[in-house]
């Protein structure tokens, strides 16, 4: 076998699935049937979630040399300010990044693609998928090179990241319904001065639409995101000089001293009917496309890359059996087809051309905005839905509690929440996500000693985390609503397996076993022929 996973797209989610198998020591081939890397991009905002995630992949600290915090959205209607929605206070306590992190999509290809190079792993350019044949433990892809030439490789698993027109998508037979927005949209890097809050995201509403000007790194520079006036709709050569005087008449007095690039686009609202098909998966635009409110589309393509990474890793080393990449589907399809309806609602309001929506938009929502914003509750709950970091899987098959614990304790599917601990007495406070391995399960115990590990089912794939008794300690839980005695068993992407009260090894080593279709032994399966497959060559 040529490759164990064979990434199609070397955009933002296949390159995060390509880093996070490689430093899983998973054998992966990444192509693109681009010449190299895109050098224009819309995609601009990075949620908590995503930060969280680059953190643990060693690149968040290259991400913020490169990228501009955007602690708050000021809200204008016909030109007249009207609020400022904080981003930094609702996630206060929640996440190490409290806020969206302004940075272009091609800066966060640029980063994981410089990562790549530590697992040896190199992307194929000029390189497109041409045919797929599924066979009974692996499949045979057909590429099409440079040269024109065609060549067969073999992968236990394809990965389709490769956007909107997948190839994986439609080779497998899968439907991708849905449809683009009447209206047209258009992208534009500028430097510009004018009325904008520095610094800061400045949402312009008006009757007949919007424009956003997020700020970038360099002085005066923002890219701004808006609607293309009906006039010019129809107009296949429109150019940044013919947007200008929409952009004045509603932004005030701008003035605009350069324009780097430029660009219009239609906007779909699609989701596919399936996100597998048996050897074959879908991930990120190739999956779902939603509208730009939030700035959701491109963190939750990483976090389907982030999802299935794990689960692969653990099928094709031999350690668990394929039935747990059922999960990966029955996971990530509700979270993007309940992002796609919330964004659809919101944005359909946000654009639309009916008098009576525009003066909801110019007259009511920002008020309404500023008068919710406010309220503490309503931050946060704003911003663990804009950072994701509000994302739960409590349906999942893999998601489990032993015992009843406080409604408000942590529940299975959930993130698990950021703590600051002690965890050895007399010790340091340190920072929980710093302590954890998301290459492997994280057994985190409060207030009871804890089972030694090999009895618990995971073997070397476990670090067990035993928090002390403290003052501090017991402050932080009761912030976090963490009862004592309780335990949480983190799969590797950092949301709760398994919970509950007293900690049971043979309990969690039937979760294992049962749950998780993991060996109860550190090394693999040697009868387990899906798994051999996958390992074979």
């Amino acid at each position: 076998m040529d490759t164990h996973v064979l990434i199609i797209g070397a955009g933002p989610t296949g390159l995060m699935l390509a880093n996070q198998l490689g430093r899983r020591g998973v054998r992966t081939m990444i192509i693109d049937r681009h010449a190299g890397p895109s050098l224009q991009t819309r995609a601009i905002g990075v949620q908590a979630r995503t930060m969280e995630i680059y953190s643990r992949l060693g690149i968040v600290d290259r991400a913020l040399e490169l990228g501009k915090d955007g602690s708050g959205a000021n809200l204008w209607a016909e030109g007249r300010w009207m609020a400022r929605v904080p981003l930094d206070q609702g996630g206060k306590g929640v996440t190490p990044y409290p806020f969206v992190f302004i940075l272009g999509q091609d800066d966060n290809e640029r980063i994981m693609g410089d990562k790549l190079r530590d697992w040896g792993i190199s992307i194929q350019w000029n390189t497109e998928l041409i045919a797929l044949q599924q066979e009974a433990g692996h499949v045979t892809a057909t590429l099409k090179q440079v040269d024109g030439t065609a060549r067969k490789v073999t992968a236990a698993w394809v990965a389709g990241c490769d956007g909107a027109r997948s190839a994986v998508r439609e080779l497998s037979g899968i439907k991708f319904p849905g449809a683009p927005y009447e209206h047209v949209f258009f992208v534009a890097d500028t430097q510009v001065t004018g009325n904008m809050i520095p610094d800061q995201i400045n949402v312009y509403l008006w009757k007949k639409g919007f424009h956003l000007f997020f700020p970038f790194r360099g002085k005066d520079h923002w890219r701004i995101v808006g609607i293309l006036p009906a006039a010019l709709r129809d107009r296949k050569d429109v150019t940044f000089e013919d947007v200008a005087p929409s952009l004045r008449g509603e932004a005030g007095a701008l003035n605009f001293i350069a324009c780097t690039w430029f660009s219009t686009y239609r906007i779909h609202h699609r989701s596919a009917s399936r996100f597998r098909d048996r050897r074959c998966f879908l991930l990120g635009d190739a999956a779902h496309i939603h509208s730009p409110v939030g700035a959701q589309g491109m963190n939750t393509g990483l976090q389907d890359a982030y999802n299935l990474a794990w689960k692969l890793a653990l099928v094709t080393e031999g350690r668990a059996d394929a039935a747990l990449l059922n999960s990966y589907e029955e996971e990530r399809m509700p979270v993007a087809r309940q992002l796609l309806n919330t964004t659809d609602r919101m944005f359909r309001l946000i654009v639309s051309d009916n008098p009576f929506a525009g003066l909801i938009r110019t007259h009511v929502l920002a008020r309404i905005i500023s008068i919710a914003m406010r309220r503490e509750w309503v931050q946060r709950l704003a911003f663990r839905t804009i950072s994701q970091t509000g994302i739960r899987y409590p349906e999942s098959s893999l998601s489990k509690s032993l015992e009843s614990l406080p409604k408000d304790a942590p529940r299975a599917g959930d993130r698990f929440p950021w703590l600051w601990l002690r965890f050895l007495a007399n010790g340091p406070v340190e920072d929980l996500f710093q302590k954890l391995d998301d290459t492997r399960f994280n057994l985190i115990v409060f207030g009871q000693p804890s089972t030694a590990g090999d009895a618990l089912g995971l073997g070397d794939l476990l670090r067990i985390h035993v928090i002390p008794a403290d003052p501090a300690n017991d402050a932080e839980l009761a912030r976090a609503h963490i009862p004592q005695p309780s335990f949480y068993l983190l799969r590797p992407d950092g949301h709760v397996g398994l919970r509950g009260a007293r900690l049971e090894a043979g309990a969690m080593a039937r979760y294992v076993s049962e749950s998780l279709h993991l060996e109860p032994k550190s090394g693999p399966r040697s009868h387990d022929r899906e798994r051999a497959q996958a390992m074979a060559g």
